[in-house]
């Protein structure tokens, strides 16, 4: 009797130690991959992040990714809600503009983000005014007509030129999708304080004026001017016309 529970109990003990040792090594191993994973996980973020860096310098305006970060800086304590927007903004960046259009959806959301961002350098307290008039239910809604980023500078102007510190100053704008027009009507009070003369200075409203004239050229209208203190962008795109002949020329 004592013979089988001596044998009984070697070979339960010869077993539980197997299956301790096991059980070592099997954690052993998976510490292991784990730690090779964790090695090849930071390894393709580095190289994603590279990517991403190198496509956003490619791809954006790098005064537009400084004033959004400086942005964000300044009120830390919207970092979430900040983040979140420069990510739609980032994406849009990135994925949406190596088309050679977007719809009038895709374009309007990219602007909003753009403006809620820009909205932290500015006093709870400032007269800022979105209006949003865009016929979700129109025809060309959904459509691929609008040139990526078309909005951008004219919003970025208006942030970057307005008169933040007096009591009546104020942004306005406006989105409108109506009949065959998309437009845009940005108006801002402006600062009193004369604006620091930079090399590149004058170069984005140039340049977004080029860009309409080769993409739209006689089926859009921009106008920009100064009426007393408050300086106003209008822009105003013929879809169906331009759609029109987009189809003529096939």
């Amino acid at each position: 009797m004592f013979s089988e529970q001596f044998i009984f109990f070697s070979v339960f003990t010869i077993l539980l130690l197997g299956v301790i040792v096991y059980l070592v090594y099997r954690n052993n191993a998976i510490n292991k991959k784990n730690q090779q994973l964790t090695t090849d996980y930071k390894l393709l973020e580095s190289k994603v992040n590279d990517i991403d860096m190198e496509g956003i310098k490619y791809k954006m305006n790098p005064h537009l990714f400084k004033n959004i970060l400086n942005s964000i800086q300044s009120h830390a304590y919207q970092t979430y809600f900040s983040l979140d927007k420069l990510s739609n903004v980032l994406d849009y960046i990135l994925y949406e503009t190596d088309k050679k259009y977007v719809t009038v959806k895709e374009e309007l959301e990219f602007a909003l983000s753009l403006i809620e961002i820009n909205k932290l350098k500015l006093s709870p307290l400032f007269d800022l005014q979105i209006k949003n008039k865009v016929d979700e239910n129109h025809v060309f809604y959904d459509q691929e007509l609008l040139a990526p980023m078309v909005t951008v500078d004219l919003i970025e102007n208006a942030f970057k030129h307005a008169d933040t510190q007096s009591g009546d100053s104020f942004i306005s704008i406006t989105f409108e999708l109506k009949d065959d027009f998309f437009t845009l009507t940005v108006a801002n009070k402006i600062s009193s304080k004369p604006a620091l003369k930079k090399t590149h200075s004058g170069l984005g409203r140039e340049n977004t004026k080029r860009r309409l004239d080769i993409i739209y050229k006689d089926c859009y209208q921009l106008d920009q001017f100064e009426e007393k203190d408050v300086f106003i962008s209008y822009l105003k795109i013929n879809l169906f016309e331009y759609k029109a002949k987009m189809l003529a020329i096939g």
